[in-house]
């Protein structure tokens, strides 16, 4: 039971950690599963001599620790350098290997930039026509829109399991049968729900999923993509043939058996680890509702969301400056900083949230060592640095009065 697991020492005496989303900690048990790859069984895995031994079948080991994770075979998974690369070798090999039936793809406003960026360079340097389907106030795509933009050159649709800003789950099943019918296929990227949620790619439906390691408590610098029997993938990097010889260069064994331990982890422990961070999640909105009444709005889906994740606005304040008066708390607020000045989350602006309750919004994730006591601490803490902010920008009116 992951609550049996002692406090990890990355965190023991840092701030409170609620960056989850960003990126986890290496769980110390993934650690110990990948050090004799590091330290004894060093040889190269394509290799037929004793050394290689070990190492490919680690590898294959791993395979079938991700499978099961996703419900799917061993052989449909395809180990990589993390979720972007996933991503683009979806993407690119999907579009570039499919031309022939047309160069049509589709994808939604919300996505992360692994996949709009691809997505934008199909269509300058290879002429895709590309339609970026707009989100509700919630975050989510509608499946009637995806329906009425297909159309007979439609190769390829890709949209997130769930956002990283908001975590708003998409109705993938409903999108994947959609897509299917019209002769498409249908990638996501599960890089943030992958170990939080529940994931069967039969289910779902989607002929290519993206994991990435850094996300369920495994290295950064690894990742997984499924690819479903017979889809015709264009590899983006060609060389030695390994992976199916969609994705060349030699394994990094240890990060791969990093990937495998976190993935079984996560499997052991989902339904228990769900209820637990979504109670967390959910006393930690109600108390920052408590403390500051009538401030906060959450953004995002009330129900049909990740259960680690809290997006919320707070009135009359922007969260970068919330989030720098209170240094004993590590989260994010999906903004972005340039040269001292703040923008607003382009996510939350594409759903249609106004430019001032985006720059107040804060990103508080959390993940396998959050405690209750810690939850209570934060909104304590970040309901004080929002009081004092509120009345020293008070009492700057009244002098400017």
């Amino acid at each position: 039971m992951i609550r049996e697991v002692p406090p990890h020492p990355a965190l023991a005496q840092g701030p409170i950690y609620l960056d989850y989303n960003g990126s986890t900690p290496v769980d110390p048990r993934v650690v110990e599963a990948m050090l004799p790859y590091l330290t004894i069984h060093f040889g190269n895995p394509s290799s037929t001599h004793f050394y290689a031994h070990k190492p490919h079948a680690a590898i294959e080991a791993a395979r079938k620790q991700v499978a099961r994770l996703l419900g799917c075979t061993p052989a449909e998974i395809i180990f990589t350098g993390g979720g972007s690369e996933s991503d683009a070798l979806a993407l690119y090999g999907v579009a570039l290997a499919n031309r022939e039936r047309g160069k049509h793809i589709i994808t939604q406003a919300t996505e992360h930039p692994a996949v709009l960026k691809v997505y934008r360079q199909l269509e300058r340097l290879q002429g895709f026509q590309v339609t970026v389907l707009p989100v509700d106030a919630t975050g989510r795509v509608r499946p009637e829109e995806v329906e009425a933009a297909i159309d007979e050159q439609t190769t390829l649709v890709s949209i997130m399991a769930a956002n990283n800003e908001t975590g708003t789950l998409q109705p993938i099943a409903q999108v994947s049968e959609i897509v299917h019918r019209h002769g498409a296929l249908m990638h996501t990227d599960a890089s943030q729900a992958a170990g939080k949620i529940p994931i069967d790619v039969t289910e779902t439906g989607v002929d290519l999923l993206t994991v990435a390691g850094h996300k369920l408590y495994a290295p950064k610098g690894i990742g997984a993509l499924f690819v479903r029997r017979g889809v015709q993938l264009e590899p983006i990097q060609p060389g030695g043939g390994q992976e199916r010889g969609l994705r060349a260069g030699t394994e990094n064994v240890a990060a791969i058996v990093a990937l495998g331990a976190a993935c079984e982890l996560a499997a052991s422990c989902l339904q228990e680890e769900q209820k637990r961070l979504t109670g967390l999640r959910d006393a930690l909105f109600q108390q920052l509702c408590e403390s500051l009444p009538g401030l906060i709005h959450l953004n995002g889906h009330p129900s049909e969301r990740l259960p680690n994740t809290l997006n919320v606005s707070v009135d009359g304040v922007i969260g970068e400056e919330v989030l720098a008066g209170t240094p004993e708390i590590a989260a994010a607020t999906g903004s972005a900083c340039h040269a001292g000045s703040t923008s607003p989350s382009e996510i939350l602006l594409a759903m249609g949230i106004e430019r001032s309750r985006a720059l107040g919004a804060l990103r508080l994730t959390l993940g396998r060592w959050s405690t209750g006591s810690e939850v209570e601490q934060a909104a304590r803490l970040l309901a004080q640095t929002v009081q004092t902010r509120l009345s020293s920008i008070s009492c700057r009116k009244g002098e400017e009065r």
